[in-house]
Parts: C-alpha cells; structure tokens; sequence
C-alpha cells in the first residue's frame, strides 16, 4: 500500500473570476473558500496548497440577510494598546472599503496555519469591475 501524494505545478493553477454583484456574502464566501483550498478538486490533501486563484470583482455590491444586519454586524479589532478595541459596522465597512467585509468572511473559513495564509494570498478582491488579471485568462464562474 503506498500512499498518495500529487504533485502541484504552480504554473497549472486556475483563475476564476466571480461576480459578487447582489451576492449574499456568507453564501459566496463559504464557496470561495473552497475553490481557494482545492476542496473542488480530486485530488484535495488538506495539508498541501493545491486550490486555485480567485478574483472577486464588485464587492461594494455584497449583501447580507435580514434587515439589521447592516447595521449590527460588528467587526472587532485590537491594537495592542490599553483600551484600543475598535469597532466597525458592515455598513461602515462597505462604505470604507468594501473589499475587507469580503475578505475577512473568507479569511475565517480557512485555516489559521501558515497554510491557510498561503491559501489566502491567492484571493484577489476588487470594489470595481475592473481588474489587472487579463493576461491570466480567467474563467467566469456562476456561484449564484
């Protein structure tokens, strides 16, 4: 018995472009974190990086569930300092920068290991539809 361990060509990586235009927020991010870990592939180890890259174009256009969710959805950070916790609305942050509401739900559905940082960095946000990735081809991709 031998086991199997593939072996992934950096140059061979996919690209998909997703439209988050409308989107549910959750709901997207729960399927970006998948194609970002390889978890759509069959050959998916949970300990290599064998998932693709992905370009979210449109992220001012997320949405959330449910009508005080704007506005009570909360994200927290510290700063190290004594009484430095910091408090963000999503509505704030979707008028701020719009591609970090995004990005932090997907970063909380991968692993926190150097792994899951690496998975992380293939992860390309936009506000606009435009993007600097043409000469990757990228494939559109549905998630609705």
């Amino acid at each position: 018995m031998k086991t199997f361990i593939p072996k992934i060509d950096p140059a061979n990586r996919k690209w998909y472009v997703v439209d988050l235009q409308g989107a549910t927020l959750g709901r997207v991010a729960v399927q970006v974190a998948a194609i970002l870990r390889g978890k759509t592939k069959p050959i998916f180890t949970p300990n290599i990086d064998c998932g693709d890259h992905v370009i979210a174009i449109n992220a001012g256009g997320v949405k959330v569930t449910g009508a005080s969710k704007p506005s009570q959805l909360t994200y927290y950070r510290y700063t190290g300092y004594p009484g430095g916790l910091r408090a963000v609305t999503f509505a704030e942050a979707m008028r701020k920068h719009p591609e970090d509401a995004f990005a932090h739900a997907v970063w909380r559905m991968l692993p926190k290991t150097k792994l899951g940082r690496k998975q992380f960095m293939k992860l390309h946000i936009y506000a606009g539809a435009d993007h600097p990735h043409q000469a990757q081809k990228p494939e559109v991709l549905n998630l609705k």
